[in-house]
């Protein structure tokens, strides 16, 4: 990514971040040890932005390519593995590539530069667990969210977090996986971000979240929980607070007409439960002949705790693109 010169770049600030997605961190994710160190190859000197893109690597330092050796003819369900193998002809059945959750690192990395961007500007981006199964976490105004690191769930409401950490283990010894929920909110975006038609703000900011791997759903402000209202009572109306024009609701989750108004823009990610489960199913392999499929190796069995620093990011690089749109677009 591209960095105007002169930024200072926090690579402490960065590798944190890589460190909150990482694999390894408690029993309720995958055991692999990736200590995802990076390392910055251009665009930075003596810790400050060049105004050359900006080039991270991260290398894979714990793949166990054999755990897949077994997999090289099947078709896994719920994978990519069949709709890779149709559309290329060829696809790498070792858990990388581009269908592997394995490159959301590199996301981390872009999006922690953003971030600093947006710490400039006085916005923040924070997102927390809000649901595993159907445990649900209070709305995030009832929260206080700078407890979201305080467990190994991810989620702010420590009550509600034993309970998730519990069913995710239960699921785990079940050999299964589960899916959840992860709530974004984007805190002190200034009002005016955003395009109209077809650059609306919330419309990138779920094209953004729907690239994520495992992801199945997004919604923002009341979502589909807005169709059991009615119009009298989901209306955010005006008001003037000291000039500052703010709504006293916020059903419309920051966003009017495609544009921010200035309220909070918050936001829900749906991710299914991993595909890669440690039991027998039923598949094919690559001649349509029925198989059994067999899953070895080390994954999640619930991929949310890993996804919130993810989901964080793509929102980051996504204010940060309409921040940096709207300077230029701006009239004097």
């Amino acid at each position: 990514m591209a960095a105007r010169p002169g930024w200072t770049i926090d690579e402490a600030f960065i590798q944190n971040e890589l460190n909150r997605r990482k694999p390894g961190q408690s029993k309720l994710t995958t055991q692999r040890k990736e200590d995802d160190s990076f390392a910055i190859l251009s665009g930075v000197f003596e810790g400050k932005s060049t105004g050359a893109p900006i080039t991270l690597v991260i290398e894979n330092r714990d793949a166990r390519s054999k755990d897949y050796q077994h997999l090289k003819d099947t078709f896994r369900p719920s994978h990519a593995d069949y709709t890779y193998q149709i559309k290329y002809g060829v696809r790498d059945y070792r858990g990388g590539g581009r269908s592997s959750a394995r490159e959301t690192a590199a996301r981390v990395a872009a999006g922690a530069i953003a971030k600093m961007l947006l710490q400039t500007h006085g916005i923040s981006v924070q997102a927390y667990v809000s649901q595993v199964g159907t445990i649900v976490a209070p709305p995030y105004t009832a929260l206080d969210l700078s407890k979201t690191e305080s467990n190994a769930v991810r989620c702010p409401h420590a009550e509600t977090a034993e309970k998730m950490m519990a069913l995710i283990d239960q699921v785990r010894r079940e050999r299964d996986t589960i899916g959840g929920v992860v709530t974004g909110v984007i805190c002190r975006v200034p009002a005016g971000l955003g395009e109209p038609v077809f650059g609306k703000f919330h419309a990138e900011l779920g094209r953004a979240m729907l690239s994520i791997n495992a992801v199945k759903g997004f919604e923002y402000g009341s979502g589909f929980a807005g169709v059991t209202m009615r119009g009298s009572a989901h209306n955010d109306i005006f008001v003037n607070e000291g000039g500052n024009i703010r709504t006293q609701t916020n059903y419309s989750g920051g966003v009017q007409g495609g544009i921010t108004n200035g309220e909070d823009v918050y936001f829900r990610v749906a991710f299914k439960p991993v595909a890669t489960i440690m039991q027998s199913q039923p598949g094919l392999d690559a001649g349509g002949n029925p198989t059994v499929v067999e899953a070895r190796g080390r994954h999640d069995p619930c991929v949310v705790p890993r996804a919130v620093p993810i989901v964080e990011a793509m929102a980051a690089l996504v204010t940060a693109d309409f921040l940096l749109l709207n300077k230029i677009c701006r009239l004097p």
